[in-house]
């Protein structure tokens, strides 16, 4: 690849308008909330010691900025709202012990409303600055030059993930490795002993190392880091079967990587998740009474039966729970053997409507508040799904790891309906997998718009 005249990397000046940002924010917030709230202090001057602790308080906050603000080019949504959400805390914390020291005090109301608003913001200035980052990344900009050391299909998945999205700002020049492999296709594959000549030619910034049980080479590759002041990256060969996330441990000198845990083992997670689901289910069954009525009398118009359909599925560590769904079919004996297709004459005509605007689930949220399943989790399955399943897809049952949900992370993502090809079940539950291991709560908010702006637009799969 030629060299280009276009600026390769103006990080260190973004970072210096980013932070500057910051602290525009946090300074302009502290005169709107004390206008707002007519705050007046006496003696004089101790406004202006107010605000002198409020740029104070913000040098601590400088720490994460520097140690998490584009640390990792690929961004996610919840490590944005992570980083600010300890910002905030970390200005609160040192502004409220300075001030308290100093005798100096607000209302706790204008506390509230100060560091709420600043959480806002300062998420929402990242969350744009990160947007028009990668748009300016597109056009070329503000990209890093890298170097990968190894041709097998660790640098292959690598630099696939890296060329994923253009915004990343990755742009690799070379790969390295002195017994490449036979089916690795570029033009741009040189020996190791090239790499020092070439860092220094080529100005390369990052230095990702895959290969495996070559320690010689290693050494070699992070000494010419070292002295070329760039970047070096191992990259550990973990196969694409095995796609949990790991943290590293130690075991004295050693490092030690381990598949991370279920976030919802935790006690404080599980709090937070299922205050969540008494408060959605809860506000939900109030109004209740509102959809029911009317979907009721027409089921009974519809066809005979029930206005409920229970189902036993599988729930929580496998255990049994009965499901509550609204008719949509005629009674039959095949309702726990055989899912619905397209054009199933078992379904009625009102059937078919509340299952293309997933009305039919609402009665789910029963269930919600009783305990047996969550807002957002898992799809409940009926046992003969769970028997057939467990013998035919691996980690099928890691599924019911946690409670299964009215709508979950496969569903946002178009698995969802029948399963007729065992191909969709799998990606199904790969899907569900990867929701329990990498849960948070921002990641059930995703999910819950996602599915209401699903059901505004219409989904193919619903029927």
């Amino acid at each position: 690849m030629a060299n280009t005249a276009r600026p390769a990397n103006r990080g260190p000046f973004i970072r210096t308008i980013l932070n500057l940002g910051d602290c525009i924010i946090v300074n302009l917030l502290f005169w709107f909330t004390l206008v707002s709230f007519s705050v007046s202090m006496n003696p004089e001057g101790s406004m202006r010691t107010m605000w002198l602790l409020v740029n104070i308080s913000y040098f601590p906050m400088i720490w994460w900025v520097v140690r998490n603000r584009h640390s990792y080019r690929a961004i996610t949504l919840d490590s944005v709202v992570r980083v600010s959400l300890a910002e905030v805390v970390t200005h609160a914390l040192v502004f409220l012990s300075l001030s308290t020291f100093l005798h100096l005090d607000m209302a706790a109301t204008v506390y509230l409303f100060y560091y709420g608003l600043m959480f806002v913001c300062l998420t929402t200035f990242r969350l744009l600055s990160n947007y028009i980052i990668k748009a300016y990344r597109r056009r070329g900009y503000n990209y890093t030059k890298v170097a990968i050391i190894g041709t097998g299909p660790t640098a292959v998945r690598l630099y696939s993930a890296m060329q994923t999205d253009a915004g990343y700002g990755y742009r690799v020049l070379g790969f390295f490795d002195d017994n490449p492999s036979e089916d690795f296709i570029s033009d741009r594959v040189y020996g190791i002993d090239e790499l020092a000549d070439f860092v220094e030619r080529r100005k390369i910034r990052q230095i990702f190392f895959t290969l495996s049980g070559h320690n010689a080479a290693l050494a070699r590759v992070i000494k010419i880091a070292d002295d070329h002041v760039a970047d070096f990256y191992y990259v550990p060969q973990i196969p694409r079967t095995l796609s949990r996330r790991f943290e590293l441990h130690s075991i004295g000198p050693l490092p030690v990587l381990t598949t991370r845990r279920n976030p919802l083992k935790s006690v404080i997670n599980r709090i937070i998740k299922r205050t969540f689901d008494i408060v959605v289910s809860g506000t939900f069954l109030l109004f209740y009474p509102l959809i029911y009525i009317p979907v009721a009398i027409a089921i009974k118009m519809s066809s005979p039966g029930p206005v409920y359909f229970k189902q036993e599925r599988t729930g929580y560590l496998g255990k049994t729970f009965r499901c509550y769904k609204f008719r949509t079919m005629k009674v039959n004996s095949d309702s726990d053997k055989e899912q619905a297709t397209k054009n199933d004459p078992r379904k009625t005509r009102l059937g078919d409507f509340l299952r293309r605007t997933s009305l039919d689930e609402l009665p789910q949220f029963i269930n919600v508040f009783k305990g047996d399943m969550s807002v957002v989790g898992p799809r409940p399955h009926m046992l003969k799904h769970t028997e057939d399943y467990t013998r035919l897809v691996d980690r099928y049952m890691v599924r019911h790891a946690v409670k299964p949900g009215i709508t979950g992370w496969a569903q946002v993502n178009g698995f969802r309906g029948l399963t007729d090809e065992l191909w969709k079940m799998e990606r199904r539950v790969e899907h569900d997998v990867w929701y329990i291991e990498n849960w948070s709560f921002l990641l059930d908010l995703k999910i819950m718009v996602r599915t209401v702006l699903n059901a505004i637009h219409g989904e193919k799969n619903a029927f």
